[in-house]
């Protein structure tokens, strides 16, 4: 591919490319910190870059010359969101309180990456220990979107999204409690899949361990499903990770979908906002689906208020994060969190127990409705990405009409969904949709989600391309 970036190439690309001695990993590794330098700046994706990042790919071009690659991603660069554990590195979660120390060990999911000898770029930026849309922290300020630096790219996974659309490399940790991988996919124009919960292990336990996973953010579906397969191991520090399904998550991914059955959702347990082109993609997607195959129809599943539901829990974790550090510490939090965290004063048992079993409740309403299908499609975000420097008025509110009124019921569900790009907005924005399957069918959702990118194939970023 003479003239081809290659920081451009997708991970496959790459990989074969190594076999056939057409490409080093050093030569990619050189390409990405060169985009790195030229286009980070305005950017701000990185909170941290790897020094040793170079000895890792001098060390993989080795194995490559002897053709004793040590795993499915030898040489490939990987970023790691700041809320993840990297050995040697802090783990700040876009905080001025916490730990600047280097940590000892990597998170379960980094422990997976490296062992298929992914090379580690770097750790991305978050919002603070993840508990928003918007993409900036106290701690590192702004994350811009590649594709309108005026514009977030999302979060919480905000330095992902980011790096994504910038071809900062192919692949990038995000981790999702309500969203936070599938929105700044959705607004960066990425692949981002939420695994089943349990799937991809976690550790340590962050605030919303409840309904949080971890999961890829790519360029690719294929791409995706590559590096779900070096996540998704079992990890005995983390107690509710899955027992161990060794496979390659691209098995099964070019089957399409003629003769599954798609729900095209309208509630997700309440009347959540959708713009005109969030609407246009999901009818987009849903003529696509149908005309390869699959069996189409709009669908209600008996889904409780899901807002009140995820808003407690939601809150209620912010509060016990709040209350974990001292009083006279506490005002160097995002005034938003502490705003959230404040929304819990008052909040008992009973209301508490009730949430949980309201979750259930939602859980329960989907597995009926997946009964009658084996897809749900419906919007990933309700409207294109705001401003970069937006205020924020009442967090509360913007949970369910601005940020993540689609995302955060399949977290209470706990199963899995991804989003996928569908276009380019009027404005020359990306679109999305998102598609959920039944809990642990996340071979379903990178099957359908490939059929789409087949028959829509999405554009690169141009602003950073």
């Amino acid at each position: 591919m003479p003239g081809t970036d290659p920081a451009l190439f997708s991970a496959e690309e790459m990989l074969e490319l190594f076999a056939r001695r057409a490409l080093s990993p050093v030569e990619v590794l050189q390409a990405v910190t060169e985009r790195v330098a030229r286009y980070n700046p305005a950017l701000n994706a990185f909170v941290s870059l790897n020094p040793r990042a170079i000895e890792a790919a001098e060390a993989s071009a080795g194995r490559w010359r002897a053709g004793r690659p040590i795993g499915a991603l030898d040489g490939v660069p990987v970023t790691v969101k700041d809320l993840v554990d990297l050995a040697g590195f802090p783990t700040r979660r876009g905080s001025r309180l916490t730990d600047p120390a280097p940590v000892a060990d990597d998170a379960p999911m980094v422990v997976g990456l490296k062992a298929e000898g992914a090379v580690i770029l770097g750790k991305t930026t978050t919002t603070e220990f993840g508990w928003k849309s918007p993409g900036d922290c106290p701690l590192n300020g702004i994350t811009r979107n590649p594709w309108d630096p005026l514009r977030t790219p999302g979060g919480s996974s905000s330095g992902a999204g980011a790096a994504g659309a910038a071809g900062f490399g192919p692949l990038h940790i995000g981790t999702d409690a309500g969203g936070s991988v599938r929105i700044p996919a959705a607004w960066c124009g990425l692949v981002g899949l939420k695994p089943s919960y349990g799937r991809i292990p976690q550790w340590p336990a962050g605030a919303f361990a409840a309904v949080s996973c971890a999961g890829p953010m790519t360029r690719t579906v294929r791409d995706a499903a590559l590096m779900f397969s070096a996540m998704a191991r079992f990890d005995l520090r983390d107690p509710f990770c899955l027992p161990d399904d060794p496979r390659d998550w691209r098995d099964g991914i070019e089957d399409g979908v003629e003769g599954l059955r798609v729900a095209v959702l309208r509630r997700p347990g309440f009347d959540a906002p959708a713009d005109a082109e969030a609407i246009a993609a999901v009818e987009q997607a849903a003529a696509l689906l149908a005309e390869a195959g699959a069996e189409v129809d709009e669908a209600e599943a008996d889904l409780p208020d899901t807002r009140l539901v995820f808003s407690r829990v939601w809150s209620g974790a912010l509060s016990r994060l709040v209350l974990s550090y001292p009083p006279e510490k506490r005002g160097l939090l995002d005034p938003g969190l502490l705003a959230v965290a404040a929304a819990a004063e008052g909040m008992g048992a009973i209301e508490v127990l009730e949430a949980d079993a309201l979750r259930a409740a939602a859980g329960h309403a989907m597995a009926r409705l997946h009964q009658r299908f084996d897809l749900v499609l419906c919007p990933t975000v309700p409207a294109g990405p705001p401003a970069a420097d937006a205020p924020i008025g009442d967090p509360v509110q913007a949970l369910w009409t601005e940020w993540a009124p689609w995302t955060f019921a399949f977290n209470l569900t706990r199963q899995p969904a991804i989003t996928v790009p569908m276009g380019l907005a009027a404005d020359g924005l990306p679109r999305s949709v998102q598609i959920a399957a039944a809990q642990y069918r996340d071979d379903l959702v990178l099957r359908a989600a490939r059929a789409l990118e087949l028959a829509a194939p999405f554009p690169r970023c141009e602003e950073a391309a």
